[in-house]
């Protein structure tokens, strides 16, 4: 009779770390890097689930964020991560697992706070709408509204884009975008349509002392007719003529600042 090379309690141990990756990979969202990782752990909205870090990413999280925190963390090897996470996260030896925010109402998240309304128009790019949310918590903006089909779901690589703000800026995805622009002129916000064709510039809008919904369209293609079409007005970005056009979120970080400085 042939025997195994590993004993029974070996063979229990790797079964019970095969078991432990594969719940590792299952359910929620991992978060990644101590910024995404202590704005979460701060956010009393956010529903944790796992933390696992190593020990020099512990001192690193207890210097940001001093503990205790909401959830008991677990010792993990760097080697580890590489087994939930994507191949290039920066993980920076933390990690954690959490339940995605809730989508709030967008009349709940024009309360949050009184400042401008972002509003995506199928931009895709997680990186690009972490950057986005980066800038909008910068610039004191109020909410980010996109589609809730033609839009990246809340991920690691989202949340470690936005640095943080993924936890202080609301998210609201809306079926139909026409629709919600057609709210937000309800609840009294100007909505203008960034167009590098527009006839005037941002600045040249006379935007002062309205509040403002800023509508922002994926790289290349811009807002869709319908979007445009909802519009109270179109303004552009007065870039050189040898740039067609800017990297969507570095358009947003311009636009933001314009509207904070008039």
């Amino acid at each position: 009779m042939g025997t195994s090379p590993l004993g029974g309690g070996q063979r229990g141990a790797r079964k019970a770390e095969a078991r432990s990756e594969s719940a590792l990979k299952e359910g929620g969202v991992w978060l990644h890097g101590l910024h995404p990782v202590a704005a979460a752990l701060a956010n009393p909205a956010r529903r944790l689930r796992r933390l696992l870090l190593t020990a020099e990413a512990e001192q690193a999280l207890a210097a940001r964020l001093p503990p205790p925190w909401r959830i008991a963390p677990e010792r993990a090897e760097r080697a580890r991560f590489a087994t939930f996470l994507p191949e290039d996260a920066v993980h920076q030896g933390v990690a954690l697992l959490v339940e995605p925010l809730p989508n709030p109402p967008l009349d709940k998240a024009l309360a949050h706070r009184d400042g401008p309304v972002l509003v995506l128009d199928q931009v895709t790019d997680p990186r690009n709408i972490g950057a986005i949310l980066r800038s909008a918590a910068a610039f004191g903006a109020a909410a980010l509204v996109m589609q809730d089909r033609h839009a990246p779901p809340e991920t690691g690589t989202l949340a470690r884009a936005a640095s943080g703000a993924l936890e202080l800026v609301p998210v609201v995805r809306e079926v139909n975008l026409a629709r919600a622009i057609e709210s937000l002129k309800q609840a009294g916000l100007w909505v203008v349509g960034l167009d590098g064709a527009a006839p005037v510039t941002l600045a040249q809008a006379g935007l002062g002392g309205r509040r403002v919904a800023l509508v922002l369209g994926a790289e290349g293609e811009g807002m869709r007719r319908l979007t445009r079409e909802h519009c109270d007005e179109l303004a552009r970005l007065p870039i050189a003529p040898e740039m067609e056009s800017l990297n969507v979120s570095a358009a947003a970080a311009v636009a933001l600042y314009e509207l904070n400085r008039g």
